[in-house]
Formats: structure tokens, sequence, C-alpha cells
């Protein structure tokens, strides 16, 4: 459209305006008159737009300010639109793309050069996304901080308290009027108020951290084709035009047309619900969709349509992923803080029920010693106040009994956890994974990749019985070299591109592929790109886990000969040869001698840690894809070297008492070599032959036979994915808590399968993540281990808070239960134990919950599936200290007024302050619950120390200079030394409790036998 400086608007709004009154067909006119006048007049603005004298001078109207906009498609995209595109893929209408011109036509009509790609400027690439979109969809709206505080106010402890604090704020203010009579209720209110904040804040931080974790899983790497490079791209970077390569596991990233491919199958239950596999083929079903998965084969697909122009992203955009998954432990803790809710309401009711008879009896006395109720001469609004004051002491108790910080210090440790597992190479996609990870008893692990660095390189060439790899220099038989060039180029997913004559090659495939293509090229000089186009493919079998091999049929161009390339583990290619070459190129037979000198090779280079590749090749008549018969061309070893510290890893593992098993599909002596370097087969397992078998072996069993044998078992090698499940299977019938380790479309039952599915980020497949708890973003089996450390360090943080917890629930019930019974009055007012409830649930949930994984953490048992949240030894520690804290307090109580000489006011005082810096020492005492020395590692935690001295500085203000909201009194220096020490015994108290041992078996266990010998005695 031109650029137009100045228009006659007001005849041009006339023209555009139609009036209603026109018929269909007058419209029509209108709208045609009024644009060929409007296209006139805007071409020759100067002799068309009316022009104004001014004394001789002819000026040209000032016309109002607006702005042009060019509607136009994009002219380098005008023989198709996006519609037309979206609807071929979505339709699958083979006829329709026939009218297009096929595939064929639609790259050319999107500029797509099939062989090499798009451009890889960023002009053409920006307007491909102008034209057609991006690879990105609309994402629902999140929710925002107010449903986080609505759910926090929903909890039934919150629901209490706040009918806790209307009740106090009605007796308060009843009893004290307005003006004072609020401290009590409002102070509750408060506490409600902080906690909800803090829940809220931290689950809204949790909710943004999923959805940021959910946009990292979800950001994939795809191979691309640009400028005849093949290279890796996110998959939001895809537009239409690309050259996208597939293979097993993958997910189609768009959706798209199969420019070529072989034996491709894909997987549409995500889309269409049907399990049955779909196979796709350039002649009769070329159609590929976004969101679906490569069941078998590979191919290259030309991307048509992206983002929310397909059916995947129109789905996902419509997709809001749940945050807010509870975890098995958090259900434990909600059942935990249930429970001791209920039991202090019954400990409520119950002081009610007994102050209420001590008062009407007459059994209760005021500050002047007489009696406080006299039948038929007390006032109605003095028993009105007295039954308040009862009913407010009920609340209070109520008000403490209800451990609120338990489910915050879940929320806290686990979003903490998952942050700092995200910096080790850990991304959890589910929750409950951190947790559980801390159970686990068995790895089953992956060899390639997670043991190994996964940097294959070729070191030995065998041709016939000759080293060849070992010589200075050596020569092959032109004939012999040209077919295994072929067997290299041809039958392979990887490939070869080099810019220029002076630049480098580069290599892209699998690391085996790579390391192949890479021999092939360097070490024999071979082209092959030349060798590509010297044949054609006529039918492909791509690799797979079961038969461990890959196989090519194809037609020489020069010759039409047909011919047949099979690649693979080296013991399962020789069994299909009967004939080898020789370094001369002459064919010979392979006899029992030949065999066993083969085989012996094999066995070598597989005790020398080499995975052994085999090529073999026959000429066929017909084309049919052969595989009996061959003639073996050459055997390889490929060097995969361990990871420089998988075996302290290992080690590591092994000293917390958790198996590791290695599970593989290489060889059994290969994986014998690398087991025994990694660690996982110890010296002495070495000639036992339970230790080490192969899948086959494995599978033929009886299910009696594996159950006796699979803890025996430390290496299974030449293994298939239902191998593994099989094994999966079964140690969770033998009670095991089992991780697995997976990056193959295949694994993904055993990682569903197993308790813990550990997913590889860099080789795993988008089946293998998708069915994943955990994904290990360096495929490093170190990060293993330290997700291991990560999960027993949740739970232990949990267990560290919930005896600190419960120290001081336990402490404040007796308390206030004992001084109401036997005194009619309690010690801590409820402003006072709601300021415990928040400095001790709040800071100390933060103090205790983010406690980083330590080397003792790995030196003991894993916990076990039904083991109790309280275990004997957190009872032995928190009754020690409770029981002294109940007895100090209780001493104070009673004869604290005697001891210091100090009136009511100040005994009361000196009560709380004690027991509020018992709770400071006993935090202490809550870092390690087994070891004595509770200061190991504290100069590393900083915000541990920090929350020691915010806690003791809002104490000494609370004491200090909040007399009225506080009910409390200053103290001296005497004083409060005197508070300090009685609250540091906790400390030799502590050490003192941990010397004496505990039964394994939790101590309620002996209750329920107890119990059920009753039962059946009754019976």
């Amino acid at each position: 459209m031109s650029n137009i400086s100045f228009a006659n608007l007001a005849c041009i709004e006339f023209l555009l305006s139609v009036p209603k009154t026109l018929d269909k067909h007058s419209k029509r006119w209108h709208r045609a008159f009024a644009t060929i006048y409007c296209s006139r007049a805007f071409s020759n603005p100067k002799s068309r737009l009316p022009r104004i004298n001014n004394g001789g001078k002819e000026k040209i109207p000032h016309s109002r300010s607006y702005t042009l906009l060019n509607l136009e498609p994009d002219k380098a995209f005008s023989d198709v639109d996006q519609k037309t595109l979206t609807k071929l893929a979505k339709g699958k209408n083979l006829d329709n793309l026939l009218c297009y011109g096929g595939v064929e036509g639609v790259a050319s009509a999107i500029k797509t050069d099939p062989e090499n790609g798009i451009p890889a400027d960023t002009e053409d690439i920006d307007r491909r996304q102008r034209a057609f979109g991006t690879n990105t969809y609309a994402k629902p709206p999140t929710r925002g901080f107010f449903p986080f505080v609505w759910e926090a106010v929903k909890d039934l402890t919150i629901i209490i308290l706040l009918v806790c604090a209307v009740l106090s704020l009605a007796f308060g203010i009843q009893e004290n009027g307005l003006q004072e009579g609020w401290y009590d209720g409002g102070s509750i209110v408060f506490a409600v108020f902080l906690v909800v904040s803090v829940s809220a804040v931290s689950n809204y931080k949790q909710s943004r951290q999923f959805d940021k974790l959910s946009e990292q899983s979800n950001n994939v790497k795809v191979d691309v084709v640009r400028d005849g490079r093949r290279q890796q791209i996110s998959i939001f970077e895809i537009v239409v035009g690309d050259v996208v390569c597939l293979k097993i596991g993958d997910q189609v990233p768009a959706d798209g047309l199969l420019i070529d491919g072989n034996s491709l199958q894909v997987d549409e239950s995500s889309m269409t619900g049907e399990s049955d596999h779909v196979k796709v083929d350039h002649a009769q079903n070329p159609f590929l969709i976004a969101g679906t998965k490569v069941a078998d084969g590979y191919g290259r697909l030309i991307v048509t349509s992206v983002g929310m122009n397909t059916a995947w992203g129109e789905l996902m955009s419509s997709v809001i992923r749940d945050s807010t998954e509870q975890t098995p432990l958090q259900i434990r803790l909600n059942s935990l803080t249930s429970a001791i809710g209920k039991m202090g309401l019954a400990v409520a009711f119950l002081v009610l029920v007994v102050l209420l008879v001590r008062y009407f009896t007459g059994n209760t006395i005021d500050e002047n010693g007489n009696t406080e109720f006299v039948r038929g001469s007390t006032s109605v609004n003095d028993v009105l106040n007295a039954v308040v004051k009862i009913v407010s002491a009920a609340v209070t108790i109520v008000v403490v009994a209800i451990p609120e910080g338990l489910p915050l210090a879940v929320t806290l440790t686990l979003a903490y956890s998952m942050k700092k597992m995200m910096a080790d190479n850990a991304l959890v996609r589910k929750l409950s994974a951190c947790e559980t990870m801390g159970s686990a008893t068995t790895i089953c692990t992956d060899k390639t990749g997670t043991l190994t660095l996964n940097r294959m390189k070729v070191t030995e060439f065998w041709l016939s019985p000759d080293p060849l790899m070992k010589r200075a220099s050596f020569s092959i038989a032109a004939n012999v070299l040209e077919l295994i060039g072929q067997g290299i180029a041809v039958n392979t997913t990887g490939s070869v591109y080099r810019p220029s004559m002076e630049s480098e090659y580069e290599f892209s495939g699998s690391p085996t592929e790579k390391a192949l293509l890479s021999w092939a090229v360097l070490e024999l000089a071979l082209d092959m790109q030349r060798l590509k186009q010297s044949c054609t493919v006529l039918h492909v079998e791509a690799f797979n886990s079961q038969k461990k091999r890959s196989g090519v049929l194809m037609r020489s161009n020069l010759d039409s000969t047909v011919h047949v390339h099979w690649k693979g583990a080296a013991e399962m290619i020789l069994a299909l040869c009967s004939h080898y070459f020789d370094a001369s190129g002459n064919m010979k037979v392979l006899d029992s001698n030949s065999r066993m000198v083969f085989e012996q090779l094999i066995q070598s280079m597989a005790a020398s840690s080499l995975r052994c590749i085999a090529f073999a090749h026959k000429q066929v008549e017909e084309e049919e894809l052969k595989d009996e018969g061959l003639t073996l061309l050459a055997m390889v070893g490929l060097k995969d070297p361990c990871r420089p510290g998988v075996k302290n890893a290992v080690q590591d593992c092994q000293n917390a008492e958790v198996n590791i098993k290695m599970i593989t599909g290489d060889n059994v002596f290969t994986a014998k070599a690398i087991a025994a370097e990694c660690g996982i087969l110890s010296p002495d397992k070495l000639d036992i032959s339970e230790a080490v078998i192969e899948g086959a072996e494995f599978r033929s069993y009886t299910q009696e036979e594996r159950m006796k044998k699979v803890d025996e078992i430390c290496v299974m090698a030449r293994s298939s994915p239902m191998d593994k499940l099989l094994m999966v299977q079964c140690l969770k019938q033998k009670g095991h808590v089992v991780a697995v380790t997976g990056d193959g479309t295949n694994d993904a039952p055993a990682l569903k399968e197993a308790d813990i599915g550990l997913a590889m980020g860099v080789q795993g497949t988008e089946v293998a993540k998708e069915s994943s708890d955990i994904v290990i973003l360096d495929d490093n089996f170190e990060s293993v281990a330290t997700v291991l450390g990560w999960g027993r360090c949740v739970y232990d943080n949990i267990q560290k808070f919930i005896q600190f917890q419960m120290t001081v629930n336990i402490a404040a019930l007796v308390i206030n239960f004992v001084a109401a019974v036997s005194a009619g009055e309690v010690p801590l007012t409820a402003v006072q134990l709601l300021w415990v409830n928040l400095i001790m649930d709040t800071l100390g949930a933060l103090a205790l919950a983010t406690e980083k994984p330590t080397k003792a953490l790995m030196d003991k048992k894993p916990v076990g599936r039904s083991e109790p949240l309280i275990t004997n030894v957190m009872w032995r520690n928190l009754m020690a200290q409770a029981a002294y804290q109940t007895a100090i307090l209780l001493i104070l109580q009673f004869k604290g007024e005697a001891i210091f000489m100090v009136d009511s006011a100040v005994k009361e005082t000196l009560v709380f302050n004690t027991f509020v810096l018992c709770q400071v020492f006993n935090e202490f005492n809550a870092r390690k619950l087994e070891k004595k020395n509770v200061f190991a590692g504290i100069q590393r935690n900083k915000l541990f120390l920090g929350i020691i001295a915010i806690t003791v500085v809002l104490q000494v203000v609370m004491v200090e200079f909040l007399k009225k909201f506080a009910d409390t009194e200053r103290l001296n220096w005497g004083q409060w030394a005197a508070c300090i020490g009685l609250a540091a015994v906790s400390w030799p108290i502590g050490w003192i409790v941990k010397c004496i041992p505990v039964p394994e078996k939790p101590f309620f266990s002996y209750v329920d036998q107890v119990l059920h010998r009753k039962r059946r005695s009754m019976n």
C-alpha cells in the first residue's frame, strides 16, 4: 500500500458510510465505487485535493493526524495461508494434500528446501513467525494470591482458632472492657493473620516455582535442519517450514508432513485416546500431529502449523497444572495435627468441667482468700464474669494444643528442597518424590551416560582376528572398505556436516552413532555423503532394545544390485553370520574354530570395558531384509569411560544401606567390567554367578526363583526394558522402596512402576521424562546420590520440627492443665501462649526446615514405608525435655514468689520468660535427633543463627516494653540470669538423654500387641 501524506477525509468518510436502506447488491456497487474513487485519489493526491487561496498562494490544507497499517499478507508466502496449512494436518485428507502438489508442493509454497531446510538467518525466521505464528501456546490464567489466602483460611485449625478469637474477644471485653479486653482475642486474630499470611505466601511462591519448573520441563531440545546443518534448538523456536528430525521416543513438536522416514509409527493416544500405534509413511499417511510420540522408526517432517494453530496448542492452553498436590507426608502430618487438636479439645473440655465444678461447689477463692461463689449471695454479674474467665482459660488450652506450624513446616521444607535440588541438577516433577526418595532401599541404574560419560570413541578395530587399530598403519581391501562405509553411512540415524573445506566436521546423533561416523570420516577417510548418494534405501529396521541391532535394505545406483547391511551388538551379529572377510578382501567360511576366535575377541574387548559393535553384509536377489547367512565385515570396540566421581557416589549409597543394581543392554563381560570399576560389584562377588546374570536368564526363572534370587543380583546384562520392569516388580513385592533410572521410551513402564522414577535429562526421551518423578538434568549418578541425600534431609527436617513442636505443646498443655485444675487459673495467658506458638511455629519452622543434607544422613538406614513419624528416639528426646520444662515451670508457678521473693505479677513473668527461653535452647537440641553434639555445622547455617537472634530480641521487647499487651513485668539482671540458667539446663539434659538406648520397635506397637492379646482372650 502506498504511503499517503494527505487525503480528502470528508469525501472518503461520506463514501465509506454505506446507507442501511440499500439492498445487498447495491451495497456491493457502493463499496466498489468507493474503492475505485479512493484508489485514484490516493494515487495522485496533488490533482485531486482541494486547495486554499491565501493571498495568491495556494496551500494544501492540513489533514488530521492518522496512522496507516499494512494489512496485506506477507507476499513471500502468498501461495498459501495459515488456515489452509492448519486444515491439511488436522483433516488428514490425502486428496486435499495432492491438490497442493503433495508434500513437495507444500514445501515449495512455504519456501522450504526438504533437504537443507530453511535459511538460518533471523530475518527469514522473523518473517515466518509474523506470517504463521510462534510455537507457543496461550497459557491459562495463573492463580492469584488471594485464592491461596482463602485456602489457608478454610483449614480446620484456622477455623477453630478464629472461633476461639471471637469467644476470647467477647469474654475479654465483657470482663475487662473494650480498652484492655481485646488483647487476648486480638492476639489470636494476629496469630491467625500471621499463620495464614506465611502459609499463603509460601504456597503462592511454591505455585510460581512449579510454573517455572513446568516451563523448563516443556522447553525440550529438537533436532532441525537449517541451511543443510543439523542442529538442536528449543521447541519454542520452531517455525513453519522447519525440517525436524524425529527418532524413537521424541515428541512431535508441531503439526507437519513426513518428508521421508523408515518404519515410523506414532502413538496418538494423547490426542485421540486410541492406544494402537499409527503407521506414518510418505505415500499414504504423511500427516504428523503435534503432541504425539514416536513409538518406532525415524523420519523427517516439514512443519506446517505451530503453536495455537495446532490441536495440541489449543489443548495445552486450557490445561491448568495442579501445584497444590498433597504429598503422603503432608497427609500424615495433617492427620497428626487433627489428632493433637482433638486431644486439646478434650483436655480443654475436662478443664472447663473441673473449673466449673470447683467454682459452683465453693472451692474457688479470690485474691483476698474469700470464697468466690456463695449460693444465694453471689450476684448474677459476678457469676457471669467468673464463668467467662473459666471459659477463657479453656479456650487458651485449645489454642496452645493446636500445632498449626506443622503443615507450614512441610510446605517450607519441600519448597526449599525443590529449589536446592534444582541447583543440584534434579528437576522435581512430583512433590511426593522428594520425601519418598529418603526411603529408597534399592536403586536400579542404567550404565551408559549415568555411570559413564557417554562419550564414545572407537579404540579397537578388528577385521578377521587381526587387530588393525593396534598397528601404526594398516590397509584394507577396497571392496571391504566400501562395504564398511556403506554399513556406517546408510545404516545410521546420525549425520555429518561440514560448512566448508576449511571447517571442522560436525557429527550429530547418539553418542554411539557419532563415534562411528567420526571414526569412519577421520580414521578411514570415507566420504559419507558420496556413500549415501551411491544407493537408494528400500527398507529400514530401526534399532530397538529387544534385538540390539538395526538393518537396512538398499539398492546400488551403480549396478542396481540389492544389499543388506546389519549393525549391532557383536555377539548378536556374529550369531547371524556364516562367512567373514579378511583384510585382503577374501570371503572365508566362518567355521567353529573361527567363530570361537571371534567370541574370544568379543569377550576380551568387553572385559576391557569396551562396547563391541559388529557390521555384517549380504547381497540378496529379492528385496527382502534378511538376517541370516550374513558375512561379517568388521568389529569395533568403543570406549566409554566411567564418570570421575561415580565410584564415591556408589560408595555413599552403599554406606547408606541402599543397594545399587546396574541394568544394561551391554553384554555380560562389559557390564561386569564397568560394574567392578564403579564399585557396584565388589571383588568378593566377581566370581559369584548369581551376582551377574543376563536378562534372558532372569526372564526364564519362575516367580519363586526370581523372588529368591533378586536380592543377590548386582548386574543384569543384555536386558530389555521388560526385564527392568520385572525386576522392579519383584523388588517391590519383597518390600523394597525402588528408584529406577531410565532414558528410553521402553523404560516408561519401569519408571511408572517404581516408587521413584528418575529420567535422564540429556539422553532421555520425552516419553521417559513424562513417566518420571524426577529428571536428572546432567544424566550423572552423582546427582542421583544427591537426590537420595535431599530425600532423607526432607524427612529428617520434618522430624526435627515435630520433636520441637511436640515438646512445646506437651509442656504448655500439661502446665496449664495442672495449674487450672489445682489452682483454678492458668499461668500462661492466651497472648503469651500465642506468642510462643508464633515464634516457635513460624520462626522455628524456618530454622529447622532449611537444614541442608549432611554426611551423617547417608550413614543411616533408609526410612521404612510404615515407620511412624514420631520414632522412639524422638519420644525419648521430647518427653525428657517436656518433663523438665513442666517440672521447673510448675515449681516457679507454685513456689516462685517465695524463691525469688517477688509478687505474683513478676512471678508470672518469670514463668513466661523461662518457658520461652527453654524453647530457644531446645531448638539447638532439635537440630540433631541422635547426635550428642548439637552444634556441629551450626556455623554454616546462618539462617538458624539469625532466627535464634531474632527470637531472643523479640522476647526482650515482649517482656521489657509490652507490659500491657503481654501482661508482663520488667525483670532485673538477676532475674534474667536465673531464667537463662534454668533454660540452659536443657542442653545437658539433652546430652544425657541421648545416652539412653531405645528399642527399634515402636513403643505403640507394644500397646497394640497387648490390646490384640486382650481381644483374643475375650473371644
